[in-house]
């Protein structure tokens, strides 16, 4: 009974930590989002676009001029002194609304960009913090496996004093620690490297300590193959992108028609008259109203403009479907990957666990007779490497499982 406690205690400890780190990574991720300059300038990109809805889907600026009779023009009430025009452009019915939504849908194609953007920068955080865990259980197993070596020189030392070992046992293992105080000093530069562009990523100093997790979590993929590659199709920010812009473009092909028809022009004249006193009549101004029309004479341009739209359009069209055949590609390579890393995981543990068995063995041979120092020797340097194996599919899982969300645009 005291045994079970002991266990759920364990595990509940061990899930505690786990969310834990969890956590330590979704407040790295917020911290990207904030500070990120890459991010913020696709935001300002974006909100740019959407300063560009006012600007096409107001009126043309009104029209006001003031003339001056220098030699008056003279009428039968009176000379004409000065002329006030005041004239407003119409465009054709639609035309406005359609540049807007021209506008609109543009600033729209901006705004997936931008979600595109911050999608990249999630994975890339996330893949950073998975090599950073990498690299800090390498310096870890490497540091104890310098320990363990240390422990065989001592008790090959004992057995050539004993004169029941060789002192070419302790030379081996004095090359092997050499071996592998190199790969530490190399894994530390790794280490410190990968601070740095951890940090970079989140835009905070350069050498700020980086909470690393003692276990990585294991998430699988929440969805089967066919559901992704569907929700990569529907949901991905660069899809998105181009069909907001596609509809633009639709909409461009209709304010480019409309832009054939006649603008309307409305207005209003005043002419001043001065008083020359010669009939009832003198020095009465002059009002009226106009009302005039542009005629687009010359329709190649408007023909051009047209049939630019509808070129964008089929342009935009391929595209798409280039970028899918691309990200099924990517998802089809990563999923490989996955599915790889799931596999090295199973197989390394095994590895692991047949190796840590055998070492033992050996040992308890070597304390007893003095033999097979070689074969420890070589089967220490498999329980590093599937040790290292072991972690490196734990890290590529993780990276691939963050690879997936972001081209489902998660």
């Amino acid at each position: 009974m005291k045994i079970k406690i002991i266990i759920i205690a364990f595990l509940l400890l061990a899930l505690s930590s786990l969310m834990q780190a969890q956590d330590t990574l979704t407040r790295y991720l917020e911290t990207a989002a904030k500070n990120n300059p890459a991010l913020k300038a696709k935001f300002n990109e974006y909100q740019a676009a959407l300063e560009k809805v006012p600007q096409v889907g107001t009126l043309p600026d009104p029209q006001v001029t003031f003339g001056y009779f220098i030699l008056p023009v003279e009428t039968k009430t009176g000379p004409q002194r000065f002329k006030i025009s005041a004239s407003q452009m119409f465009p054709w019915f639609g035309t406005l609304g359609k540049s807007e939504d021209v506008a609109v849908n543009r600033a729209k194609a901006k705004y997936e960009l931008f979600e595109e953007a911050k999608s990249n920068l999630f994975f890339s955080v996330k893949a950073n913090y998975y090599k950073l865990y990498f690299l800090k259980k390498s310096i870890a197993i490497t540091k104890d496996n310098i320990r363990i070596l240390n422990t065989f020189r001592n008790l090959a030392l004992i057995k050539m004093e004993s004169g029941t070992g060789s002192g070419v046992d302790e030379l081996r293992v004095e090359m092997e620690l050499a071996d592998l105080e190199n790969t530490l000093a190399l894994l530390r530069d790794r280490w410190f490297a990968s601070v740095v562009s951890f940090n970079n990523l989140l835009n905070v100093g350069e050498t700020s300590p980086v909470e690393v997790p003692e276990t990585l979590w294991m998430d699988d993929l929440a969805f089967s193959k066919q559901a992704v590659l569907d929700s990569l199709k529907q949901n991905n920010n660069q899809l998105q992108s181009l069909d907001y812009l596609y509809k633009s473009y639709q909409d461009q092909e209709v304010k480019a028609k409309s832009q054939g028809a006649p603008n309307i022009l409305a207005g209003i004249d005043y002419i001043n008259v001065g008083n020359d006193g010669l009939t009832a009549q003198s020095g009465k101004d002059a009002l009226f109203v106009k009302v005039g029309i542009t005629i687009p004479l010359y329709r190649r341009k408007y023909d051009g403009m047209v049939k630019e739209a509808v070129l964008l359009q089929e342009a935009t069209q391929f595209k798409k479907e280039d970028k899918v055949n691309a990200l099924e590609t990517l998802f089809e390579n990563t999923y490989s990957q996955y599915s790889d890393a799931d596999r090295r995981l199973i197989l390394f543990q095994k590895q692991l666990d047949l190796a840590s068995k055998a070492i033992r063995i050996l040992e308890s041979e070597y304390a007893s007779n003095g033999k097979n120092f070689e074969e420890i020797l070589r089967m220490e340097r498999k329980l590093l490497k599937y040790s290292l194996e072991l972690e490196k599919a734990r890290s590529d899982k993780q990276a691939a499982v963050a690879f997936v969300t972001y081209l489902m645009g998660k």
